[in-house]
C-alpha cells in the first residue's frame, strides 16, 4: 500500500515517534512524505520514504495528485490545530481530495494508531481491489 505521512513544524516529533514506533508495520509499505517529515524519519528509523517538496512549496499539492490518480491508499497527516498554517487551502484541498476519493485519512497519533493496526489486519485490502479496477473517477 502507497501510504503518506504529512506533519506540521509543531507534529514533525510525535510523526517520528510514530513511525519508530510502527517500524516494523511500515517497512511493508511503499511511504511517501512532505520534505523535511520524510527527512526525519528516514533518519530516526532507516526505512526507504520517497520525498516531495515541502508542504508550503507544494508537498501537499503532489500528494494530493496521487490522489486523485488513485495511487494514494492512506494518509497519516497530523496537523497542528493551533497554528495557523500560511497553505492552509492546499491542505483543505488535501483533505477534501481525501474524502472526494474515499482515502483514509488520520490527522493525529489516536486515528493514526487504529489505522496501523487496521492496516496489520488486512482491514485495507479493498484499497487494492479499487486500485487494481482503475476506479478513480468520481
Amino acid at each position: 500500500m502507497n501510504i503518506a505521512l504529512i506533519a506540521h513544524d509543531e507534529k514533525k516529533q510525535d510523526i517520528i515517534n510514530f513511525a519508530v514506533a510502527y517500524t516494523p508495520v511500515l517497512k511493508k509499505h511503499r511511504l511517501y512524505a512532505t520534505g523535511t517529515t520524510g527527512l526525519k524519519i528516514a533518519e530516526a528509523t532507516g526505512l526507504d520514504v520517497y520525498r516531495f517538496k515541502s508542504g508550503p512549496l507544494g508537498g501537499d499539492q503532489q500528494i494530493g495528485s496521487m490522489i486523485a490518480e488513485n495511487k494514494m491508499d492512506l494518509v497519516i497527516f497530523f496537523k497542528d490545530p493551533l497554528t495557523a498554517q500560511p497553505h492552509e487551502p492546499d491542505i483543505a484541498a488535501l483533505i477534501r481530495l481525501c474524502d472526494v476519493y474515499q482515502i483514509p485519512l488520520a490527522s493525529n497519533i489516536a486515528g493514526a494508531e487504529i489505522f496501523i493496526h487496521a492496516l496489520e489486519r488486512g482491514d485495507f485490502d479493498w484499497r487494492k481491489v479499487i486500485r487494481n479496477r482503475g476506479e478513480h473517477e468520481v
